[in-house]
């Protein structure tokens, strides 16, 4: 299992990669065709290789310039042909419209193996909100972005 977990792992840092160079076809090549992928904008949840691909078109191009996946608190764990994985990730770069941001959102992705390698499954991404103004939010002491 441990051979497994290290490729999860480098799957994973693929990704964070993929997303970096904005590179819509290497990411996908990560993804199970029936992948189900949620995501914290409308409409919530995309199901397929294309709505999924369309999601990472849409995102991208809401950047200039690359992506930062900066990934924390990596969990994995895997059992038998099926593996999940839990982080934190501080999704950052400059906007079209010239602003840098940077937003911590929480990723599960879940895997299985098929002939001999892993794919992605299913994706869950959400932004913890404070429900008393309904706002993102994270303890700023230890989430605070490094620049």
């Amino acid at each position: 299992m441990a051979a497994y977990e290290t490729e999860i792992r480098e799957l994973l840092d693929r990704r964070a990669d993929a997303c970096a160079a904005k590179d819509v076809d290497r990411l996908m090549s990560l993804y199970s065709p029936g992948v189900v992928y949620h995501d914290v904008v409308p409409p919530l949840q995309f199901v397929g290789e294309d709505a999924v691909r369309r999601n990472f078109v849409r995102w991208f191009g809401e950047y200039d310039g690359p992506i930062s996946l900066e990934t924390h608190e990596l969990s994995v764990a895997v059992g038998g042909g099926a593996a999940f994985a839990h982080m934190l990730h501080l999704d950052s770069g400059t906007r079209k419209n010239g602003v840098r941001s940077s937003i911590w959102v929480r990723s599960t992705v879940g895997f299985r193996r098929t002939g001999g390698r892993w794919l992605i499954t299913h994706e869950h991404i959400s932004v913890p909100v404070d429900p008393r103004n309904m706002r993102a939010w994270f303890p700023p002491e230890k989430w605070a972005p490094k620049n």
